[in-house]
């Protein structure tokens, strides 16, 4: 009896040894700390190849990773949940690290993050926050919040009601505005908007500003996708429905480029454009080379840069954290609310771009050079 004993015991001494040995960190599984890069896959699924900035993000942070030694699996979903659901699945299965994740719909991947915690694989939500889930461990975004400040104040000042500054401009209205927003599937949809809002309400309630469609829940002006081509449809109907008394509408509160381009061109098909019949200020989001050009040209009126590169840089940062069996630091540990869990956050500043800080923003901090702007192409 006290062989068994002592060889139970000794049986025990040793479990407990090799589990100290495994090492489980911040990031679980096996520790990765002392693993060399080159031995390490960082899986990163991002939504779409359709918009330039998403482009720009996988490659930023592909190019980022590689540079310091790691193996990178970067797969794109086209917009279809389904897909992005099935490359999340994949890369599990083969063994990634850390899995890098800007979601089509933040709701939709909850099984896959289940499974990314058996196998004891650290999350990251990049720049959309995945909803939902206790089994996200850290987000890098922008304020969001104040990516919506920036819209609204950028439409004020586009109308003249604000000067650059923050000071009051010399306009008086009312002026005639509508409001568009992002997809509904995307969780900062409602920071961007009740940022803008937050920031209009002042002159909607004093009738400075009249949304003559009547259209201001986030419900009504959602646009499926961020598609381009949806923008620009409710924008000819929004014409045709409430601006057919020979009305005009004077500013438009759009989320991001791509809709912002819809917008212009369902207003240049209405003959707005020529100096007799001026294009509204159209508002933005992302800096892209299309739209900047815009604005360049005095077409679109401003746009809200967030450089990727810096965002990038941070999904790395937070990475090699949770490689190094180590929480990432945060810098908002109480904002972002995902339904289940405040997920620690580190949030990047924004800017806002308008023509006569173009060279500024984007070219002197190499986003762009002068050509790409000229022409509007990156290539």
């Amino acid at each position: 009896m006290n062989r068994r004993f002592l060889a139970a015991l000794g049986g025990a001494v040793l479990a407990l040894s090799l589990a100290a040995c495994s090492g489980e960190g911040a990031g679980g599984g096996s520790s990765t700390g002392d693993k060399k890069p080159s031995s390490l896959t960082i899986a990163v699924s991002m939504p779409t190849q359709t918009s330039e900035r998403w482009i720009a993000d996988g490659n930023a942070v592909k190019q980022k990773l590689q540079a310091k030694g790691y193996k990178v699996d970067l797969q794109y979903a086209n917009d279809d949940i389904p897909t992005q659901s099935q490359q999340v699945d994949q890369m599990i299965t083969q063994g990634a690290d850390v899995l890098i994740i800007a979601a089509i719909d933040g709701t939709a991947l909850s099984s896959q993050l289940q499974a990314a915690a058996d196998a004891k694989i650290p999350v990251i939500s990049y720049d959309r926050l995945i909803r939902d889930s206790k089994n996200v461990d850290f987000y890098v975004s922008f304020d969001n919040y104040k990516v919506g400040v920036a819209q609204g104040t950028a439409l004020l000042v586009g109308l003249g009601l604000l000067n650059k500054d923050g000071s009051k401009g010399s306009a008086k209205g009312p002026f005639n505005i509508e409001l568009f927003a992002g997809s509904l599937d995307d969780n900062n949809t409602r920071y961007f908007f009740n940022g803008a809002m937050d920031t209009l309400k002042p002159f909607l309630t004093d009738g400075t500003l009249v949304v003559k469609s009547r259209q201001t829940k986030l419900e009504q002006v959602a646009t499926l996708r961020w598609q381009q081509e949806t923008a620009q449809k409710r924008m000819e109907d929004l014409l045709t429905s409430s601006y057919n008394d020979g009305t005009k509408v004077n500013g438009v509160l759009s989320p991001y480029d791509g809709i912002s381009r819809g917008i212009i061109t369902a207003l240049q098909n209405a003959g707005y454009g020529p100096a007799a019949n001026p294009l509204p200020p159209v508002t933005g989001q992302d800096a892209e080379i299309a739209s900047v050009k815009l604005i360049n040209d005095g077409v679109q009126n401003s746009t809200v840069f967030k450089d990727t590169r810096l965002l990038a840089e941070q999904a790395v940062t937070a990475a090699e954290a949770f490689l190094q069996d180590k929480e990432p630091t945060a810098n908002d540990t109480e904002t972002y609310d995902n339904g289940v869990k405040v997920v620690p956050s580190y949030l990047l500043p924004v800017e806002t771009v308008y023509k006569d800080n173009i060279k500024q923003a984007l070219i002197d901090s190499g986003y762009y050079t002068e050509a790409q702007v000229a022409s509007g192409q990156v290539k």
